[in-house]
């Protein structure tokens, strides 16, 4: 009876870690999807109020036209 303990230990172990993995890979998925939530969408009408930069050459500086 000794060989079948060794095999049970193996076969605890091993669905101990598919158990493990599953949980982590959720976790990770919903930190992930708090982390990475998306914005509302940039309204495009509001960005074109805003005026457009230019370089000045001299300067350096971003001047608006």
């Amino acid at each position: 009876m000794p060989p079948i303990a060794p095999i049970i230990a193996w076969t605890v172990s091993a669905v101990g870690a598919v158990v493990a993995a599953r949980a982590l890979v959720r976790e990770w998925r919903r930190v992930n999807a708090i982390l990475h939530r998306r914005e509302a969408p940039v309204d495009e009408a509001a960005g074109k109020d805003l005026p457009t930069l230019r370089r000045d050459p001299r300067t350096g500086i971003y001047r608006p036209d």
